[in-house]
Parts: C-alpha cells; sequence; structure tokens
C-alpha cells in the first residue's frame, strides 16, 4: 500500500516565483513551472518588479490560464 509520503514524492511541485538569473533583467522575477520529464522548470515570458507581484499573478485568472497553456503544451509535446 502507498503512503502518503510516496504519492508527494512522485507528485510535480506547483509553480513558483523566483529572482531572474538573466543579467539583462537583473532585479526583476520571473515565474517558473515545472514540467514532468525536464530537468528544468519551463519560464513564463513575463518580468514582475517584485516577487509579491509574481505571485500575484500567479494566482490571478490571466496566470491561471498562461500556466494551464504551458502544462497542456508540454504534454502534448
Amino acid at each position: 500500500m502507498g503512503s502518503m509520503k510516496d504519492k508527494r514524492k512522485k507528485m510535480l511541485p506547483p509553480p513558483y516565483a523566483a529572482e531572474t538569473k538573466d543579467v539583462r533583467f537583473a532585479g526583476t522575477f520571473e515565474v517558473l513551472v515545472p514540467i514532468e520529464g525536464r530537468n528544468k522548470p519551463a519560464k513564463v515570458p513575463l518580468q514582475f518588479p517584485t516577487l509579491s507581484a509574481a505571485e500575484g499573478w500567479m494566482h490571478s485568472a490571466e496566470g491561471k490560464d498562461a500556466i494551464a497553456e504551458i502544462l497542456a503544451e508540454a504534454k502534448n509535446g
């Protein structure tokens, strides 16, 4: 029987906001979406001035639609 701990290990982490690593956009934040089967998460092609702005966008209707679109595109190949 599988435990809850085993199930959590197999689940993908949720999308998250992080500081942009690209020096051209230093001081900004981006949203990253983990994709099953990929080592690197997909990046949402937007930059945000603050971490809270990026997190707010992720929970907005526009953000949820964009994240769902990225996940669907990755699933279809």
